[in-house]
């Protein structure tokens, strides 16, 4: 439970930041115990030197931007195959985490024919595939974009109207990416949570891209629908108060943007406790990959985060999942996910018979960065399967 002092910096943030710090007192046990024993002062320079040592999100490609249907500048980088072994031509070298250790994952001599479009998920940005990224860096042309309103894409402008912002939104901003990108050639399809129901989503309104150049699909933490009756973790009465409350408590804090981020701000230990918990199921997860995906959400405005939490109680695309049954399909995810619990990916593969599913074990929702040796080598498995790469060659892991 969060201590006085914690309430004292809600209060003096305001109404809002005190609203919101209710809601994730119940999430905030193990928080406590760490505030006891380290001085907020440690805690902020072991945070700026994470942040300068950690490599994660450094990986760079060749920038493209696409307008959306709504005049939205999303922003995409392209990795293209590097005839050599090195790195994707004209960017930086690959970066890996454990150094420059090699692995026979697949290989090929030739540049493979097929795109692989990575979709990320809600309060991230194109960087949470850091590892995936640098692994299959060079071997295979790769597009990696952030999400209208994340990371380095604009700001979606019919929301800057007032305009709700769903499922489908995406959907069709991904199609925009895809064409501009990458408007010729097989595609393979990768999506962690949000950036899954994306896919649905496009799959939805463009039965015919799927028909004609999806190859293979991969579905990572994510969920058809029913995300309504997720209970994070949480007592159930807990849960049916947030979820009586939520909606409202995001709309007033989407209004007072400034007075949030500046009580966030002030209670930077209790968020990164509330990021640990709802990240990773794991321990033992490296302190660096916590402040990486630390910084990954803070960097994602309050009012942003309130206007696309409605769509997820929203999204229901069970029915455009019949569309993904004529490829090979690969649906992961953690066993400790809070946010997308593994049953929603079991009700996928229900409706995919022939897909493979996998359940990580002692994982959470960013299991792409707790265990990216497993979602990497899954994810090769996938390309082989689907044809894209022959068998045998090397990848960075």
């Amino acid at each position: 439970m969060a201590t006085a002092a914690s309430a004292a910096g809600w209060r003096r943030a305001g109404i809002a930041g005190a609203a919101i710090g209710v809601i994730a007192a119940g999430a905030a046990a193990g928080v406590a115990v760490e505030r006891l024993t380290v001085g907020r002062g440690m805690r902020k320079r072991a945070r700026l030197a994470l942040d300068a040592t950690g490599p994660y999100g450094s990986l760079r490609g060749l920038p493209g931007r696409a307008a959306a249907d709504d005049g939205t500048e999303l922003y995409y980088e392209i990795d293209e195959v590097d005839p050599g072994s090195g790195g994707a031509a004209g960017s930086t070298p690959p970066v890996s985490a454990a150094g420059p250790r090699r692995r026979r994952l697949f290989g090929r001599k030739e540049p493979a024919p097929v795109t692989v479009v990575f979709s990320h998920g809600y309060c991230l940005s194109q960087d949470s595939w850091h590892f995936q990224r640098a692994a299959l860096r060079g071997l295979v042309r790769t597009v990696h974009w952030d999400q209208r309103s994340h990371g380095r894409s604009e700001r979606g402008r019919a929301q800057a109207q007032g305009v709700h912002v769903g499922i489908d939104q995406l959907g069709r901003d991904l199609k925009a990416v895809i064409d501009a990108a990458a408007p010729e050639g097989p595609l393979v399809l990768v999506g962690h949570s949000m950036g899954g129901m994306t896919m649905m989503a496009l799959a939805d309104q463009y039965p015919a891209l799927m028909r004609d150049r999806v190859a293979a699909v991969a579905f990572v933490g994510t969920s058809s629908g029913k995300l309504g009756e997720v209970n994070f973790g949480l007592p159930i009465a807990g849960v049916n108060a947030v979820r009586r409350v939520l909606p409202g408590v995001l709309k007033a804090l989407g209004s007072q943007a400034e007075l949030v981020e500046r009580g966030r701000r002030a209670t930077a230990d209790l968020f990164a406790g509330l990021i640990k918990r709802y990240s990773f199921g794991s321990r033992d997860v490296d302190p660096a990959v916590e402040r990486f995906a630390e910084r990954l959400i803070e960097s994602t405005p309050i009012d942003v985060v309130a206007e696309f939490y409605p769509a997820f109680a929203e999204h229901d695309k069970s029915n455009a999942l019949p569309l993904f049954r004529d490829v090979p399909v690969l649906i992961l995810a953690g066993d400790k996910d809070l946010v997308t619990p593994s049953s929603h990916s079991e009700a996928i593969a229900d409706e995919l018979p022939d897909a493979e599913l996998v359940i990580v074990p002692d994982a959470g929702h960013l299991v792409m960065l707790e265990h990216p040796e497993t979602v990497t080598d899954r994810l090769a498995d996938l390309l082989v399967r689907a044809g894209a790469v022959p068998e045998s060659s090397e990848a960075r892991g």
